[in-house]
């Protein structure tokens, strides 16, 4: 059967690598952001989420039998996360309702549906882990509680099904991203082996000792092709991490021998990677200018506020996938190959140096 996907924030670390999986299986793919960027195998579609007009305009003609969402705009506050996400997701579903050819709509959120909203994050009664999809929403507003709202209330009314799904700190390339702990771990690491600096764990003690786990984007994108295809998965919502759990007093030292680092042992004080990096701007472009790097620009790499959260939590965050396990999903990654894939890759082009 003919499928055609429109991916949604086609550029970013999910939709980009979710737009290559369906690719390389053959669907017709439609890329929509912004300003996207040439991508094998995808038909760019240029728009805001936000301007109705212009959405409409951007996919007029066009007949996606399955969308994947995976963007969000963040907002000052949680309120305003709820008001653009929201209008976001019910903007896109409203522009292609013309054409009735949506069989499926995939939404991608996140373990904050768990943990709570920036504001209120890790923080008052949580569900015990490891999280499983049957112990429902907080007693918070969400934004992820509103965008899956706009898909329930679209497929209800339109008739399509819908699969929801929650990864874990999500591993993959996108530069202008502003959730990347991969790349930033990466950078910060070089920026580390250059200044002589210690490859210090900004995190907690928590984080340190506990056990966790984290999500491939290339495992993340086989889950979501894989529920938009199968009848079982339809209407369902699902955990997805890479099916290993590891503690990062073990992580960071495979990831510091992977950088020739000598690591310093954790002593329990949290140094921040938003303190450690924050005169880190010029020396990161003496770095790209004398290594003939893609990207001088530190603030398009690296996220090390997004970093400080993960890593500086206070509780245990452990995800179970039995879920999706017990439909026919099989998918694993280790979670160190995972990192050192993505660390190959921007090495190979040229968003790190080469050794």
């Amino acid at each position: 059967m003919s499928r055609t996907a429109l991916v949604v924030g086609v550029t970013g670390i999910q939709g980009s690598a979710i737009a290559t999986r369906l690719v390389e299986e053959g669907w017709t793919v439609l890329g929509l952001a912004r300003t996207p960027q040439d991508q094998v195998g995808v038909t760019p579609v240029a728009a805001d989420l936000l301007d109705p007009a212009s959405l409409a305009q951007a996919l007029e003609g066009l007949k996606p039998t399955h969308v994947f969402l995976t963007t969000w705009l963040r907002q000052d506050t949680e309120a305003e996360n709820i008001r653009v996400n929201g209008a976001m997701v019910r903007n896109l579903l409203e522009a292609v309702r013309p054409a009735n050819s949506v069989e499926h709509v995939a939404l991608v959120t996140g373990l904050k549906h768990y943990l709570g909203p920036f504001e209120a994050y890790g923080k008052g009664t949580l569900p015990k882990t490891p999280f499983r999809e049957d112990q429902g929403r907080l007693d918070v507003a969400n934004f992820y509680y509103a965008q899956e709202d706009e898909v329930f209330a679209a497929a209800e009314r339109d008739g399509f099904g819908y699969s929801i799904h929650r990864p874990h700190t999500v591993i993959g390339k996108a530069v202008g991203n502003a959730m990347n702990m991969g790349t930033t771990l990466a950078v910060f690491a070089e920026l580390c082996k250059a200044t002589g600096r210690p490859f210090r764990f900004p995190g907690s003690q928590v984080q340190w000792e506990s056990l966790t786990d984290m999500t491939d984007a290339r495992q993340l994108a086989d889950q979501v092709i894989w529920a938009a295809t199968t009848p079982a998965a339809r209407n369902e919502d699902f955990n997805i991490v890479n099916g290993d759990v590891f503690r990062w007093s073990w992580m960071w030292h495979r990831i510091g021998d992977y950088f020739g680092l000598e690591v310093e042992e954790f002593d329990g004080t949290v140094r921040r990677l938003e303190q450690q990096m924050k005169d880190d701007a010029a020396v990161w472009a003496g770095i790209a200018q004398s290594h003939d790097l893609a990207e001088t620009d530190l603030s398009r790499l690296a996220s090390p506020w997004h970093t400080d959260a993960d890593l500086g939590r206070p509780i245990e965050v452990v995800t179970d996938m039995s879920k999706s396990r017990a439909m026919g999903f099989t998918g694993y990654i280790a979670t160190d190959r995972a990192f050192f894939d993505l660390f190959d890759r921007l090495r190979a082009d040229g968003i790190i140096p080469k050794s």
